[in-house]
């Protein structure tokens, strides 16, 4: 009876915050646990979205390596990707920031033009990017053949794919740079006046103070890099291209798992595709973890 009472007063005192919080929970168990959930009994089915649901056991994994003969070149094209394009997101993003933090005048509207990117929704970037990227009438050509220079065929070849996709991928540094402003604030302004008192140039207060403060933030920011390279959409590859056919050298992983779910309609395959997927990503956020000696939390670590 205690129990009851209990549970009775917790309700009783607690049901506003929770009614509060319902649309919410709703939202979640609807559209993220739910599908999740479905997407893991789908990958042991053949399953076609509409009719046919047959058991398979693990033949959608088994499939994986055994016949299927783009995923090779699926897993090395999203490879080169992440590697090319994580460690440049990360570099360029705090260069920006740190840039941006200094204190002279025209720094907040700079910020915003630079973060202003970030809301735009990805179809429409993908959209924007097309008519930038046209190889006949796009704005970087125009400029191209203006200033003397050869234009680009970007995603019209193979040769220059990988390269324009990566480079649509910087449209978002925007985000990363607010996360590296916010670290940078946190640095105590007194190691760069005892630094500086030393003799310390700019070089020096980087590589010394700037680098080692911010290194929790890099922790985060190379993770989530990571996670994002890996499940880079389709929309930043099809929409550009008027939803046409994917160049093997911009054929990801993510894009794999678009194309067998709603062009191929093979369901089943396609969540075991995005659970092997979930596998490695966390096998390797797992690694960041293990090696992350290097990161300063503060006095306390």
């Amino acid at each position: 009876m205690k129990i009851f009472a209990f549970v009775k007063k917790e309700i009783k005192e607690s049901y506003t915050g929770w009614l509060f919080a319902l649309p919410l929970v709703i939202g979640l168990a609807v559209f993220t646990f739910y599908p999740i959930v479905m997407s893991l009994i789908y990958s042991f089915h053949d399953f076609d979205g509409f009719k046919r649901f047959d058991p398979v056991g693990f033949g959608n994994y088994s499939r994986l390596f055994a016949s299927d003969r783009e995923i090779w070149k699926v897993l090395l094209n999203t490879g080169v990707f992440a590697v090319i394009s994580v460690p440049l997101i990360l570099i360029t993003s705090y260069l920006l920031a740190v840039l941006v933090n200094r204190k002279m005048g025209g720094t907040s509207f700079f910020r915003l033009m630079y973060y202003l990117p970030v809301v735009i929704p990805s179809v429409v970037s993908g959209v924007i990017w097309k008519d930038i990227l046209n190889p006949s009438q796009g704005a970087f050509n125009t400029i191209l053949s203006a200033l003397g220079l050869p234009g680009s065929t970007f995603l019209s070849a193979s040769s220059t794919s990988m390269f324009t996709v990566i480079l649509m991928g910087m449209w978002g540094i925007g985000g990363s740079m607010i996360l590296w402003l916010a670290a940078l604030k946190n640095i105590p302004e007194q190691l760069y006046e005892s630094a500086r008192l030393e003799g310390a140039g700019i070089f020096r207060l980087l590589i010394h103070i700037t680098i080692p403060m911010s290194t929790s933030m890099i922790f985060y920011n190379l993770i989530m890099g990571l996670i994002g390279a890996l499940q880079t959409n389709a929309t930043l590859v099809y929409a550009p291209r008027d939803g046409r056919g994917i160049d093997n050298s911009i054929y990801f992983v993510c894009v794999k798992i678009y194309r067998e779910a709603f062009v191929r309609f093979d369901m089943g395959y396609a969540s075991a595709l995005a659970w092997i997927l979930f596998l490695v990503i966390g096998l390797l956020t797992a690694t960041i973890f293990a090696t992350s000696k290097w990161v300063f939390y503060g006095e306390e670590s």
